[in-house]
């Protein structure tokens, strides 16, 4: 080969990748640009979420003004519920004071509705169904399972003392987590459903500790 024509395909050669190298530079940019630019808008698009001032509402709800305050309680008041009507159910058969029947009966007719109506709420918040248990330490006034079995072995004003005890120590513990949400819920019906509790167990309360006094 001359001289010149090695000098000729040298050059093709060099031209040859010079422009390989500016095609594979100029690929890179625009996946990177892409990359950045899809990174940019799932980054505003998350940022731009906002359920109930706090709580994240999952697309079955069916609404959206509640806060984690408002979940929380109907979460745990639930199985809170739950305990007092087993508690309420256990007085026919072991007492044979009426009063003390009289108002086990109320709150089993009181509580229960009230559980429904607190599985109506959290299903509209798009909540799981609430749980009959629960972390007892967690809520107040919640009795442990030996001092649920301890009651059930009891009968006559043994029965009745220490069920009244128990159910003051329950109700105190509901009327503390109502007052919670009244002080940091914002759904009017959680809201109003602690007001009533406030309310009513409270007078159970006061008529409770009379009762204890005559026993």
């Amino acid at each position: 080969m001359s001289t010149s024509s090695s000098r000729r395909a040298a050059l093709g050669a060099a031209t040859l990748g010079a422009g390989l190298v500016l095609v594979l530079a100029g690929c890179g940019t625009d996946d990177s640009s892409t990359a950045s630019g899809a990174s940019s808008a799932a980054s505003s698009g998350m940022a731009g979420m906002d359920h109930g001032g706090g709580s994240a509402a999952p697309s079955s709800a069916t609404r959206t003004d509640f806060v984690d305050a408002d979940v929380t309680f109907l979460q745990m008041m639930y199985p809170h519920h739950a305990q007092a009507v087993e508690m309420a159910k256990l007085a026919p058969g072991r007492s044979q004071n009426a009063q003390l029947l009289a108002l086990a009966t109320a709150i089993d007719k009181a509580q229960g509705p009230e559980m429904t109506k607190i599985a109506g709420l959290l299903k509209d918040f798009g909540q799981p169904a609430p749980s009959a248990s629960g972390d007892h330490a967690a809520m107040s006034g919640m009795m442990s399972p030996d001092q649920m079995a301890s009651l059930q072995k009891l009968s006559g004003t043994a029965f009745d003392r220490e069920w009244l005890q128990m159910m003051i120590e329950h109700h105190t513990g509901a009327v503390t987590m109502a007052n919670t949400e009244t002080a940091s819920g914002t759904n009017p019906d959680a809201k109003a459903l602690a007001q009533s509790i406030i309310t009513n167990q409270q007078a159970e309360i006061t008529q409770m500790r009379t009762m204890l006094t005559q026993s």
